[in-house]
Formats: structure tokens, C-alpha cells, sequence
């Protein structure tokens, strides 16, 4: 046993000489400099090439975002518009408590449209609109009630009284907007009309499906139409949108 242990016994360890330790330790510390010194010319253009990238995508940005800005604050004012007047909807014909509080809000939000146009419009213009689409409420809740009543007279007044509306609106408008055709407006307009009327029809015949049909196109249908509003007005007035410096640069 013991010449067994004696076969498998470690070798002592080598102690390298003092000079030998001292050489490799000056070895190690001559490529660590030259690895950090490699380190530091990579990372130093790296480090300048995103902050001028950074620069450029700021300016850029800062470019379009008044008129972005502009867009997603008429869809806003424009999706509240579809959204509470579903509500109204909803609670007129089902003869909820909240009618009124929800009518109030819908008028409100016309008041919102208005306010909106009036720094490019001026105050009058925005008073205007605001009367204009408050008589487009008004009108809406006379043909929510005639339909829930069944006289098809007063709901055919009603409707026409609508459209007469819906005309005045896209007349002012186009008055206001060379970008704004009068006759795409009457249009759109009028589709508005349609597809809350189908609205209505739709919940009072309890055709579930048709009366969600009919508010998602028109929901999408209004969010068209606040585009058309929002790009009309950038290219009126493409000084008030023209706030930042585009620039070009070549990166590598």
C-alpha cells in the first residue's frame, strides 16, 4: 500500500524564480493597456455617431409634430363625438337615467370641435361651428325620438332637417378651406347621418349585429373624416406646422 500511495503521490510544486514572476507581471499589465487603450478608440466614434443620430431624429421628429399633434387632437374630438352620441342613443331609446348627463357631455363636445378651429380660424368661426354642430345634436335627438315613437312623418322631417344641417356645416366649412370640397363634405356628412340612423334602427328592431355593423363603420367613417379635417388645415397654414428643420445626413 504504501508504494501505491508513493506511485500517485503529487509532485511538489515548481516555485519559478523572482525575475520570472517579475517579467510576467509586466507582460500582463502591457496587454491590458493595449486592450483597453483598443477599448477606448472603438467605442469613443461609436459613442459620437449616436449622439449625432440622436440629434437628427430629435430635429426631424420636433418637424412633423405640431401637424401630428393637430391629427390625433381632432380624431379625439371627433371619436368623442361618434362615441357619445352611441351612448345617446343607447340611453334615449332604452329611456335610461343618465340621458341628460350624456346629452349634456354630447354638446359639450361640440363646443370642443369648435375651440379647436379657432386658432386658425379665429373666435367668430369657432362660435359658428360650435352652433352649427350643437343644431346637428339637437336635430339627432329629435330623430332618435321621432324613430322610437314610429311616426314616420316627424322622423322624415327630422331627417330632413338633418341633411339641411349637415349641408350648412359643409358649406361653412368649405368656405373657410379651399382643401375642403363642398361636395366631399355634403357627402361625408351625410354618410354620418346614415350610419346613425342605421344605428338607431338597428337597436329598435334589437338586430344587435346590425347595430354594431352600423357603428363601427361609422366610427371609422369619423376618424376619416377628422383626417380630412386635420390635413385640410396643415395645408392651409403650412407656416404654423413648418416648426422644425429637417435635415439630411449621411451616416455610415
Amino acid at each position: 500500500m504504501k508504494k501505491h500511495f508513493e506511485t500517485f503521490a503529487r509532485p511538489e510544486r515548481q516555485v519559478p524564480p523572482a525575475r520570472a514572476l517579475e517579467k510576467d507581471s509586466a507582460s500582463c499589465a502591457l496587454r491590458l493597456l493595449g486592450l483597453l487603450s483598443a477599448f477606448f478608440m472603438v467605442s469613443l466614434p461609436m459613442a459620437h455617431s449616436v449622439e449625432t443620430h440622436s440629434t437628427t431624429t430629435v430635429t426631424v421628429t420636433h418637424g412633423i409634430s405640431k401637424a401630428g399633434e393637430l391629427k390625433m387632437a381632432m380624431r379625439k374630438l371627433w371619436e368623442d363625438h361618434i362615441t357619445y352620441t352611441r351612448n345617446y342613443i343607447i340611453s334615449a331609446l332604452a329611456e335610461l337615467p343618465d340621458t341628460d348627463a350624456v346629452a349634456k357631455r354630447l354638446l359639450k363636445n361640440q363646443d370642443d370641435i369648435g375651440d379647436a378651429i379657432k386658432p386658425y380660424y379665429g373666435e367668430n368661426a369657432g362660435n359658428k361651428l360650435a352652433t352649427l354642430l350643437r343644431d346637428h345634436i339637437l336635430i339627432a335627438t329629435e330623430v332618435v325620438k321621432a324613430a322610437k315613437s314610429g311616426k314616420k312623418q316627424e322622423l322624415t322631417d327630422a331627417q330632413k332637417k338633418w341633411s339641411g344641417n349637415g349641408k350648412d356645416i359643409a358649406a361653412f366649412l368649405s368656405g373657410a378651406n379651399p382643401n375642403w370640397s363642398r361636395k366631399d363634405l355634403e357627402q361625408m356628412m351625410q354618410e354620418h347621418l346614415d350610419l346613425t340612423t342605421d344605428e338607431v334602427a338597428g337597436r329598435l328592431k334589437k338586430n344587435w349585429a346590425a347595430d354594431i355593423e352600423a357603428y363601427d363603420k361609422g366610427h371609422s367613417h369619423m376618424l376619416m373624416f377628422a383626417d380630412a379635417l386635420s390635413g385640410g388645415i396643415t395645408k392651409q397654414f403650412p407656416e404654423k406646422f413648418n416648426t422644425g428643420k429637417v435635415e439630411k445626413r449621411a451616416h455610415n
